[in-house]
């Protein structure tokens, strides 16, 4: 996991319609960068609905949201459209921006070690500073959490 008040690793990633985003681009405006295991499981529906469902509120906060997981452009291009998904879904096939921000690990299911994302969500500042950092996420909990946390930085 990244450490608060430390610059947040730029990348390049496409999203759901195949057009790819820097990190950067969004420079001026808080991001909310969150990973997730995958598309259209109970687990990753619900949060990324979380976030549809305040996205309203998220951008009045001059925030954006961004999701990232392994799978492809088209698999999030239809996690997109089945839930009506509002914001930017980043695929990160070659796990790269996974690794650079220490979310992809080792972790145990049903009792055996396999490699996956540890759903974690950082919060970073118009400057690209890592403002907070949250790892073993509640699903449904993120998006809300998430929004208070802004509303406590606007005032």
């Amino acid at each position: 996991m990244l450490e608060i008040g430390t610059q947040a690793p730029d990348f390049t990633l496409p999203d759901q319609n195949g057009i790819e985003h820097t990190l950067s681009d969004y420079r001026g405006q808080k991001v909310i960068l969150y990973f997730y295991p995958k598309d259209n499981t109970s687990g990753c529906t619900a949060q990324a609905c979380g976030f549809r469902d305040l996205y309203p509120q998220i951008r009045e906060k001059n925030a954006v949201v961004l999701g990232v997981s392994k799978d492809s452009v088209v698999s999030h291009k239809k996690f997109e459209e089945k839930h009506g998904l509002p914001f930017t879904i980043l695929s990160d096939t070659e796990k790269e921006v996974l690794q650079k921000y220490g979310v992809w690990q080792e972790k145990n299911m049903y009792g055996r070690k396999v490699m996956g994302v540890v759903r974690t969500t950082y919060l970073i500042d118009e400057q690209g500073i890592i403002i907070r950092a949250e790892t073993k996420v509640k699903a449904k909990e993120d998006a809300g959490r998430s929004l208070a946390f802004l509303e406590d930085q606007n005032g």
